[in-house]
This record gives C-alpha cells, structure tokens and sequence, in this order.
C-alpha cells in the first residue's frame, strides 16, 4: 500500500517507536482502551499488541502496516463470532486445549521456556493461558460460523458448471497444470546393515565420551544435525513434543550430564546428554547418526535395475509384471508398478507432488520411456534411500481447464468461489448492519474493505 508522508511516519512511529513503550505499560498495567467495538464484542489495544508480539514470535511478518492488516482481521473475525453466539454455536473444548497446547510449546520453545515466554508478555502464565484460551475459542466459533456460512451453497450442479465456463472469459478460466501417471520399480539397500554400522559408530563414540572427551567436541565432528552440530549438539530449552516420542522420552528420563544409550528415531540415531529439564520442557545435547549406504549397495541395485529395464525393453516381461516380481515397495508392486498419492489415492501427480529426485528424473520424457536407475527417498517421510526406476505411463499437458476433460477441478473451483462469495457477502452485509466504532488511532488505515472508513469515532 502507498502511503503519504505524513501516514509513513505515524506507521514508523507505531512500529519503531510506540511499540516497546506501549508494551511495557501494558505489560505493568498501566494504560490499554478498547479500539474497536463490532456489535457486544470489543478488541482492546493490548489484545492486539499481544497478537502482534506472538507473530513476531514466530517469526511472521507482513509487508503491510502490521497492525492494521491484523485488527482489520480481528475486526471481519468479530462479526463471525456476533453471529456465532447468535446461532448458539458451541466449542470442542479437547480442540482448543490442544491448540492451546501447540501454541504454548511453540512459543515455549521460541522464547527459551517459562521464564523468557513471562518475561517477553510480561505476565504471568497462568494469565497468558486464560486470554490464549479465551482467545481460541473465540477462534473456534468463528471457523464454525464460516463453515456454516460456506456449507450454506447450494450443491454445485453440471448447469453452473457449464454456466462458469460460459461467463468466464478463457484467460480467466483455471489453469491445470502438466499432470504425470507414474509406474516404478524400487529396490531398498541392505537397511539392517546400515543401521547396525550406524550403532556401531555411535557405540565407539559414546566410549570415547566416556573416557573423558568433550561430548561438544564429538558431536561437533560426527554429529550429522547440522543444525546443532555447530553448537556442539545443543539444542536448546523446547517442550517435549517437538521432538520424537522416543527421542523425548529419553532425554527426560536422564539426570544432567548423563549420556543416554543409543536411541532411534525416524532421523536416525542419537546419543543425547541432558543440560536441564523444567517440566516437560528439557534441553539437551545430542549426536546424530544416519544409517550411511555404500557404493556397493547402490551398484548391486542398480545393475539390477539395468538388468530390467533391457528385458522389459526387449519383450521378455511387462514392466507391470516386473514390478510385481521384483519391487520392494509394498505400495505400488500391488498394481504392477502404478504410483498413488498416499493422501488422496490419486494417480495422477502435479510437478510439486512429486519428489524432487523422482521430477528430475522423468522430466525429459515422453509417455512409455523409463529412467534410467537413480537414487530416491521412499514415501514414508523419513528421507529412507531407495533405488529405483520410473516409467512415464501418461502425460496430461498444461493447460485451460475445460467442461469435457476437467469437470472434477472446475467443481470444485466454482465450489470455492462460491463459498468466498457466500462470505464476502455475508461481511460486506455485517458491516453495514452492525454496531461498528473503531478508534481514530487507526484512521490512517488503508484497510481492504472501503466501508470501515465509515465506522470511525467522531
């Protein structure tokens, strides 16, 4: 937004200037007032630093004037929750005690435990969890109140479809993006090996911490998290749950300066030393080890692969019956090779689905070609290697969507657009009907919707 000279400098003087002062006399209880007031629901000025300080927190930012984007948000979502209590709406409190769970080990986690999170909202806990709670379950009704909104459409039919593609000039229309159906074949190395070499390393490394070497010092040098490699492991005070289940389990159950037998996780394995623990928040040293594959490993698996791919070529055997045969991937060997999203079943892979390794192994081919073998990451989301080789069973091109060849995605298109209509209206409707005042503070506001200019107190 384009701001005048005299409104950029309100706007740096709020951010660079009004802010640190305005937060600590809230946080000693000296000044705060209400800035607006939407219908019997009223946002204070201390309400939206606060939400301003948990942004900036997380390490949001925007790149317009921060607190007007935010009360201008705070301000649509209290005309939600207006008509939230209207419709006797009602909260599923394990939902909020869970978000609000999330939301106090992130900021925990952020802010370096209880003390630094008191220190920088300058209130107590106890305080913070009552407005945090208060706060998301005023959060929860209003997502109801929009669902109830956009569920209100009337089901899409093939006539407003149709009637979309119609109306709708063809620069406008959606795009489909290329589309591929994928087949493959995947070998995985010798993983019991691997991690028995990885347990190995790590046993050698915990005797030498042992008799006496520097657990930062080791972990420095073989610790495979660069992340807290540099810090010698450390990875500072965090709640419990941002880490694996097996990894927090051990760590909290160590006394300070103890070092843990080898522990597995989904990254691999760890030795951890524990610094210090306060509640279930801890923080602690660790060494990371990754199961490590030789040449041999991916050579014998590639010539195999080669191997394949000549008879497929030569008529000797389908690729389908190849990968029923000789596939090590539960998932697809099944059905002959054929790829599916684990999420959604489909069988059909935008670019952005597809693992960056697989893309750039197909990317120059055309429909019934195969890769040659190459190295990947199978699909359990833990970065395990596989061996594998693809073959580009079709190819959908880009292109603008159309009635005939792609009825699902306009569907659903005109489906979204109609939800974000039904709310649009129901915003624009709310403004003009509710009692709205907004303090003149934020008079200089460029704010999205023209109509709170309106609403200003004289």
């Amino acid at each position: 937004m384009k701001y005048s000279a005299r409104i950029l400098l309100l706007a740096l003087t709020l951010l660079a200037v009004a802010t640190p002062l305005r937060a600590q006399q809230y946080q000693k209880g000296l000044i705060d007032k209400n800035i607006a007031v939407i219908g019997g629901e009223m946002i204070s000025l201390s309400e939206l630093e606060q939400e301003i300080q948990i942004m900036r927190a997380q390490g949001m930012a925007s790149d317009r004037n921060m607190r007007c984007e935010l009360l201008e948000q705070m301000m649509e979502s209290k005309l939600f929750l207006v008509q939230a209590r209207i419709d006797s709406l009602s909260v599923n409190q394990d939902m909020v005690d869970m978000q609000l769970s999330q939301r106090l080990d992130r900021v925990r986690t952020q802010l370096g435990g209880d003390e630094g999170v008191e220190a920088y909202f300058g209130k107590p806990l106890y305080r913070l969890r009552q407005e945090w709670k208060s706060t998301l379950e005023d959060q929860a009704l209003t997502q109801q109140e929009q669902q109830e909104i956009a569920g209100g459409i009337a089901e899409i039919t093939p006539y407003d479809v149709q009637k979309f593609v119609d109306e709708t000039a063809k620069e406008d229309l959606p795009e489909v993006p290329i589309r591929y159906q994928l087949s493959q074949i995947c070998l995985y190395p010798d993983r019991e090996a691997a991690a028995l070499a990885a347990k190995e390393r790590l046993l050698d490394i915990r005797e030498r911490i042992i008799n006496g070497e520097k657990f930062t010092t080791l972990a420095r040098i073989y610790s495979e998290d660069p992340g807290s490699a540099r810090r010698g492991g450390e990875l500072g005070m965090a709640s419990r749950s941002i880490f694996w289940p097996a990894f927090s389990d051990a760590a909290m159950t160590l006394k300070p300066g103890v070092v843990s037998q080898i522990v597995e996780t989904p990254d691999g394995f760890h030795l951890i030393e524990l610094l210090e623990k306060k509640g279930d928040m801890f923080n602690a040293r660790h060494i990371l080890v990754k199961p490590f594959y030789t040449t041999d490993d991916s050579q014998k698996a590639f010539a195999k692969l080669d191997s394949l791919k000549t008879e497929i070529i030569n008529g000797a055997v389908t690729f389908p019956m190849a990968a029923e045969f000789y596939s090590e991937d539960p998932a697809s060997r099944t059905n002959g090779g054929q790829m599916a999203d684990p999420y959604t079943g489909s069988t059909y892979f935008e670019i952005d689905l597809l693992k960056p390794q697989d893309y750039n192994a197909i990317k120059d081919l055309k429909e019934g070609e195969m890769t040659e073998p190459f190295e990947s990451v199978d699909d359990e989301g833990r970065g395990n290697v596989v061996y594998k080789m693809i073959r580009v069973d079709k190819i959908l091109p880009a292109h603008t969507a159309s009635y005939d060849t792609d009825y699902s995605q306009l569907i659903e298109h005109v489906r979204q657009q109609k939800q974000m209509d039904a709310i649009n209206e129901f915003v624009e409707k709310k403004i003009g009907t509710t009692y709205i005042v907004i303090d003149p503070l934020f008079k200089e506001c460029e704010f999205n919707r023209p109509q709170w200019a309106e609403k200003f107190r004289k």
